[in-house]
């Protein structure tokens, strides 16, 4: 059995993008156990924040979920400040550095996950 073009098309942007996918939680990993202590500091006085360092020490699934949260803070602030949940203090004095790699990370996890519902629509729809 043989492929024809757009099935070989079709795997390579698949694979690329579940590698992608595993290469963000890693990046998401490393981040959680390295600079954890950091980007907690910066949020002291956020309100949401006291109920999510519980998951803290919930193991990697637990370290996955606070350090999302905290790039969702830092990447979409006004829909949390609105709420009150975040702390204007607090967004504005996160080091710009770890700001950039968290909402870099946050907009390539969504690009990644808009990707692969793209390939499944596809399948869905019979183009494949």
């Amino acid at each position: 059995m043989s492929l024809n073009t757009a099935d070989k098309i079709f795997l390579v942007i698949g694979f690329i993008d579940f590698a992608g996918m595993f290469i963000a939680l890693g990046i998401c990993l490393h981040m959680a156990y390295t600079k954890m202590d950091v980007m907690l500091e910066y949020l002291q006085n956020s309100a949401v924040l006291s109920t999510l360092t519980t998951l803290r020490h919930g193991g990697p699934r637990g370290k996955l979920i606070l350090v999302g949260s905290i790039s969702d803070f830092v990447t979409f602030p006004n829909f949390y400040l609105k709420r009150g949940w975040v702390c204007a203090e607090d967004v504005l004095g996160f080091p710009a550095a770890l700001k950039r790699k968290l909402v870099v990370l946050q907009y390539s996890s969504l690009g990644l996950l808009l990707v692969m519902a793209g390939l499944a629509t596809v399948v869905k729809l019979g183009f494949v």
